[in-house]
């Protein structure tokens, strides 16, 4: 039933309230016309003609609201996060939530309502709208919500949070990833490639979200706040862990108890061991006789060029085939 359906039900009783009480409607009547029985009948009639008028002029104002959602205002205490949350608790310390309790502390309230359902307990489930729901309980202020009053499937509400975060653009990778990781662990989705068509983001968006959440904690820990990390980051670290993951761990620990505040990309280049900026070249000899270089850019990349003399086509087949066994032997796999 709509919210019009509803409304227009709530004021059924209108009409038969008016036949229960003929004399209440002919107080305004001369006083001969109601004492005859034509004269009631006429009364009760003249009633029941503009109660049935100001049925079909409320009938159609509520016809402007068809298909509208009824906002409420709720006690903030009666309202839980949703167990998909996917806010992290360094995003109620930034700049920017600092920003928007303000604008609802000025406003005197959320002036966009959240979205909630229901809960078996009598209270309510966010939807979306955990910051403004943060910021109106902080500021003890009633919040403005609307109260979805259809089944949503647990798929759906997920759906919906990740949906209305993502357009407005204030969700970190971190956060994201830790929200797609819980979905997929808890068989709300069962692939990481149904959870993105069900999103409607790319498979690759979802990888490298993952990736930054799958982080080990002492990594996280590392950085100032998780949301400062970015996929990039993510990539060059999970890449110098596959080389060497006690290294990194090692030094993550070192930046986990240091009192220094690093930049990201500060954090980053310390944990793969690399000094930014720089790269490192070496000769590469045999018997004596450079016959090439190896140059190790800023990011830990390779570049090896061999001297056009010894650079034939089977002396490249013999390189390639070395460097693939050597990888194979540091990655513990014979593949």
């Amino acid at each position: 039933m709509g919210i019009g359906d509803r409304i227009l039900a709530s004021t059924a009783g209108l009409a038969s309230a008016g036949r229960n009480a003929p004399s209440q409607a002919n107080e305004g009547s001369p006083a001969g016309l109601a004492r005859t029985a034509p004269g009631q009948m006429l009364a009760v009639h003249s009633g029941m003609i503009a109660m049935r008028e100001e049925l079909q002029t409320l009938h159609a104002r509520l016809k402007q609201f068809d298909g509208s959602m009824v906002t409420r205002l709720l006690d903030p205490v009666s309202i839980k996060p949703t167990r998909w949350a996917n806010r992290h608790e360094a995003s109620f310390a930034t700049q920017a939530f600092a920003s928007l309790k303000a604008s609802i502390e000025q406003a005197g309230g959320n002036t966009q309502p959240i979205l909630v359902r229901p809960t078996a307990e009598g209270q309510f489930e966010i939807v979306f709208g955990h910051r403004r729901h943060r910021a109106c309980a902080e500021l003890g202020l009633p919040v403005v919500a609307v109260v979805w009053d259809r089944p949503m499937p647990d798929a759906e509400l997920f759906a919906s949070m990740d949906r209305e975060n993502r357009e407005r653009a204030d969700l970190s990778p971190y956060e994201q990833g830790s929200s797609y990781q819980a979905a997929i662990e808890s068989g709300l989705f069962p692939s990481m490639r149904r959870l993105a068509e069900t999103l409607g983001v790319s498979h690759t968006w979802v990888r490298k979200a993952l990736m930054v959440a799958q982080l080990p904690s002492v990594v996280v820990s590392a950085f100032h706040s998780p949301i400062e990390i970015q996929p990039k980051h993510a990539e060059q670290i999970t890449a110098a862990m596959e080389v060497d993951r006690e290294a990194v761990l090692r030094r993550a620990e070192q930046l986990r108890v240091s009192a220094s505040r690093a930049s990201p990309t500060q954090v980053v280049d310390h944990l793969i061991s690399r000094d930014p900026g720089k790269s490192t070249k070496s000769a590469i000899r045999v018997g004596g006789m450079a016959i090439g270089t190896c140059t190790l850019d800023s990011r830990g990349r390779a570049l090896i060029v061999i001297d056009s003399p010894s650079a034939d086509t089977q002396s490249m087949d013999a390189v390639v085939e070395a460097l693939k066994a050597m990888l194979r032997a540091r990655a513990g796999t014979g593949a």
